[in-house]
């Protein structure tokens, strides 16, 4: 398969002066070499950005329409090949590649109808001497950092509101996983996209990446990624003033009752937990269990870890393909062997699966007795563990449910006592509470608290964060004075 190689920069498909191997995690074979951006590259697209803002932000509504509905039919049409570069870059299971495909095409519709419904409003006077209206406008060039686990679904979050928003964007997806967003940026070229209204390039080294952190073009600065890579952006992007909006690292808890429908929750748990190798931000990382269901919530969750198939195939229905490289494999093989030797037990998987001698894969795993001082519990694990925490009773559950961390994203309840679910969703400090399910799209705001993240992917808010608001004031009579005291 031909992969694609180039960088989309200025409306244009080039190579840049970078190389960069891309190894598909399931098999550690070499797929494709891609060329990379250097210092003169990311120059030029920052310059090309900063061309097209003032004729893309000019552009009507409908024009924008036009142009994200063609590029959204180019996705529709390409969409076995797009999933294909999910699949290899990173050894995702072929199924779940549907998902990220398919946010690209509701981020394009979504955000193409959603930016008609953002109306310029009127604001009352209390003198009634003057008129005034509120009105929205592009905020500036955008740069978007994408992390690997769901290459165009983090793409999808970010070229969405930022096109229908008037706003030129940068986007750097990670060097792990370039291929899908190097195809999206072929399909850009295909339909004639005007100059510099989305680049889209992988850089040569972070040293150039922050290049574009620190130039002054931008106004609008994104991230998918973890806590102390949006801290770095954000020192980086102090030479001026900028929006930020990142989605950043989470540690969820879950806490399964006493009365909980303990099938649903064990589906939940380990569906989320062992799809995309658990590689998710929002996948539940601590297990609280009340001491009364503990052995029969544990059983079911082993049950499903143990049926649950590993490895790439594209005519099988995996549940859990590979974590993205050998430092992740170690980094969480590494979290299992610290808990069992600080006390855990081992219920299921903990080690390389029996049948697979290749590839960077960890088996479903199962942990029970996790304590809060074990490393799989304070941090985020970002692999297929299951970390079980037995409570006897609720003294102490909240605090330790909010103990997060870094982490302030999502929270899971599983409870048949509505009012029970309700005050601890009050109180959970966490920006997305899931009760008794989990519910994700396109629509629905998602967006973390504290260390967790600025802003929001999806739904109109994520629009507001690439729209500023200016007041336009006409004075009703002769004078125009209407006093200069707020």
């Amino acid at each position: 398969m031909d992969f694609p190689t180039q960088i989309y920069l200025d409306g244009a498909l080039i190579d840049g002066s970078g190389r960069k191997e891309v190894i598909n995690p399931a098999t550690e074979n070499h797929i494709v070499t891609v060329t990379t951006a250097g210092f003169v590259d990311v120059g030029r697209a920052l310059q090309a950005a900063k061309t097209a803002f003032p004729g893309w932000a000019a552009t009507s509504i409908a024009d924008r329409q036009m142009w994200m509905r063609l590029l959204r039919d180019e996705v529709v049409a390409h969409e076995e090949f797009l999933r294909d570069c999910v699949h290899h870059e990173m050894g995702k299971p072929w199924v779940q590649t549907h998902e990220d495909w398919d946010r690209l095409v509701v981020s394009l519709d979504f955000y193409a109808e959603e930016i008609a419904r953002i109306q310029d409003y009127g604001l009352s006077d209390r003198a009634g001497t003057h008129a005034h209206r509120m009105v929205y406008e592009p905020a500036g060039v955008a740069v978007a950092y994408l992390a690997w686990n769901f290459p165009l679904l983090n793409l999808a979050f970010k070229i969405g509101p930022a096109m229908a928003a008037g706003c030129p964007i940068i986007i750097r997806p990670s060097e792990a996983t370039p291929i899908s967003a190097y195809a999206v940026g072929s399909l850009c070229a295909k339909i004639g996209l005007p100059q510099g209204v989305v680049q889209i390039l992988c850089t040569d080294g972070y040293d150039v990446a922050d290049v574009l952190t620190a130039s002054t073009i931008p106004q609008v600065v994104t991230l998918i990624g973890s806590t102390t890579t949006g801290q770095h952006i954000m020192r980086t992007g102090a030479t001026s003033i900028k929006r930020y909006s990142m989605e950043l690292g989470g540690n969820a808890p879950v806490i399964v009752f006493e009365d909980a429908d303990l099938d649903l929750a064990a589906d939940i748990v380990t569906g989320v937990k062992f799809s995309n190798a658990g590689q998710i931000c929002v996948s539940p990382n601590r297990v609280f269990v009340a001491e009364a269901v503990r052995e029969v919530f544990a059983e079911k969750v082993v049950v499903r870890a143990m049926a649950a198939k590993v490895g790439f195939d594209k005519t099988t229905d995996i549940t859990t393909g590979p974590v993205i490289d050998g430092r992740a494999w170690a980094r969480i093989k590494g979290l299992i062997d610290d808990a069992i030797a600080d006390g855990a037990t081992l219920l299921a998987g903990g080690d390389r699966p029996a049948h697979l001698n290749k590839g960077h894969y960890i088996a479903p795993t199962v942990l029970d007795n996790v304590t809060e001082t074990m490393a799989v519990y304070q941090q985020e694990t970002f692999g297929p563990i299951v970390s079980l925490i037995p409570f006897a009773d609720e003294t102490g559950l909240m605090e330790m449910a909010n103990d997060c961390g870094e982490g302030g994203l999502t929270a899971y309840l599983f409870t048949r006592d509505l009012g029970r679910a309700e005050h601890y969703a009050a109180y959970l400090r966490y920006g997305e509470i899931q009760i008794n399910g989990v519910k994700y799209d396109i629509d629905l705001p998602h967006g973390g608290i504290g260390q967790s993240g600025i802003g929001h992917d999806c739904s109109n808010l994520a629009l507001h964060d690439y729209l500023v608001q200016k007041r336009i004031t006409r004075a009703l009579d002769t004078t125009g004075f209407g006093g200069l005291n707020p």
